[in-house]
């Protein structure tokens, strides 16, 4: 499949979720069996700090699907930061974050110190009691698959 690396990219921004979530699903795998996507690491790190979720969960999956290429150690930098995310505003983001934990652990073995000691910390009692179970059972999940690495 012949795409623009620039375009794509920012179509992740677009309004309509629709869109901006094929081009999530485009650049996910791509990033699979290349490095195309790595060069906008940096933007990625933004996306983090973005008021809109779905922008988050974004930036949250393809830095995460970007880490066996990770190089530069820009993850390492920005670690602490996407941790933050273990207990994000929106569940829906916390529980995309804590599934993709197992994937930076996996390509960073350097940080699984700090995403295990993130996962143990992690206060799910922010969310409604409905909620709750179901981050909690995130966790024990990627606990579980990261100390099978």
């Amino acid at each position: 499949m012949i795409f623009n690396i620039a375009d794509t990219f920012e179509l992740l921004f677009d309004k309509n979720n629709t869109i901006a979530y094929k081009a999530l699903q485009v650049l996910q795998k791509e990033s699979k069996e290349t490095d195309c996507v790595y060069p906008y690491m940096d933007r990625l790190s933004e996306m983090l700090n973005s008021d809109n979720s779905y922008v988050r969960t974004r930036g949250l999956t393809l830095i995460a699907y970007n880490a066996k290429w990770d190089k530069d150690y820009k993850i390492d930098e920005i670690i602490d930061n996407y941790l933050k995310h273990i207990t994000d505003i929106k569940p829906i983001t916390t529980r995309q974050c804590i599934k993709l934990l197992p994937i930076i652990a996996k390509d960073k073995p350097e940080l699984r110190n700090d995403i295990l000691s993130a996962l143990h910390k992690a206060n799910v009692c922010i969310y409604d009691d409905s909620l709750q179970p179901l981050v909690y059972k995130d966790i024990q999940k990627a606990l579980k698959e990261i100390q099978q690495l």
